[in-house]
């Protein structure tokens, strides 16, 4: 684990309230570390944090708040992150910004700065959108930051209990209906958000194996998923009737869900960016890298992911700084 000399290691968390921060949340506090979630003035999800969890209320642009919150901090795993918008600025405080500010308060005050940064397997392909291009911009603020240990995580589609990005997809899957928006051929690595956490701790647990390493993982599945496995995993058994939808629709649709102006204070997650992103013939990952750092081994698989999920009640994700 990692060094206290107080007894738990005291981890800061940012994007706690988000679907990703509340697995991380979960598995963070089984693993019996000290938690503090850094949680936006104002912001109404507090709710999700758990009873065993420190709120600390402050913004991430601010230096006096964040100096306070990480003096004594063993480690920062930064998990907020905006995934919806319609250009630039809609993404870069969170993914970039963000990044920036507690990596240069980690440097002023901790003893021993390491920060944990979840990104985004689309920071691989930086040219494709807005926010593949943030993300990748969050991981170059945070290597530029003297005197900070840091580790690197890009996950692929992340789906699990809370979720409200994958499941859409899965429940039409279910009810008959497989809407297929990527292009024939298409490979995709996914990940469970428990599997996910728990690489996290693995991380914290290992850190000295995995000082400036920036790693993909996925759920293990060979080569990824193509869409007739991600049906069949998903339909639990039942018939489903299968309708591509062509790149020219999507663009068309993106371009309408950007533009309207009765719609511009709506973040939108379809974007003409977005299709570039999904129209990406191959989205996949390889563990062997993490897993020879740290022992992690990725548990749940697509099928029984999903069995999961539709076993929990749906969860509604706060918009904005949530998942990744």
């Amino acid at each position: 684990m990692g060094e206290t000399g107080r007894g738990r290691p005291h981890i800061v968390l940012t994007g706690a309230t988000g679907f990703i921060g509340r697995h991380l949340q979960r598995t963070l506090c089984d693993n019996g570390y000290d938690i503090s979630a850094l949680v936006r003035p104002g912001s109404a999800n507090t709710a999700h944090v758990l009873p065993d969890v420190r709120v600390r209320r402050g913004a991430l642009d601010a230096p006096a708040f964040l100096d306070e919150v990480l003096s004594g901090a063993d480690f920062v795993v930064y998990a907020a992150g905006a995934v919806r918008g319609r250009c630039v600025d809609d993404f870069w405080p969170a993914n970039v910004a963000g990044v920036a500010s507690v990596a240069a308060a980690a440097a002023r005050v901790m003893t021993h700065p390491r920060i944990i940064l979840i990104s985004s397997l689309a920071a691989s392909k930086a040219q494709l959108s807005d926010y593949a291009a943030s993300k990748r911009a969050g991981e170059d603020a945070l290597r530029a930051c003297a005197g900070i240990e840091w580790t690197i995580l890009r996950p692929p589609a992340v789906y699990g209990p809370g979720d409200r990005e994958m499941r859409p997809l899965f429940t039409a899957i279910r009810r008959g209906l497989a809407v297929i928006v990527g292009p024939q051929g298409q490979r995709l690595s996914l990940l469970h958000a428990a599997d996910l956490a728990r690489a996290v701790a693995a991380i914290i647990d290992g850190f000295e194996h995995c000082v400036g390493a920036c790693y993909e993982l996925d759920d293990g599945h060979p080569q990824g998923y193509g869409w007739a496995d991600i049906i069949a995993q998903a339909n639990n058994g039942s018939r489903t009737l299968s309708v591509r939808i062509p790149r020219a629709v999507l663009d068309r649709l993106a371009r309408w869900n950007v533009a309207l102006p009765h719609r511009r204070r709506h973040l939108p997650m379809l974007s003409p960016g977005k299709v570039r992103e999904l129209s990406e013939p191959s989205w996949l990952c390889n563990n062997q890298a993490l897993t020879a750092a740290t022992g992690w081994l990725p548990r749940i698989r697509l099928r029984e992911g999903v069995a999961e999920l539709f076993a929990s009640p749906p969860s509604a994700s706060p918009s904005g700084w949530s998942s990744q």
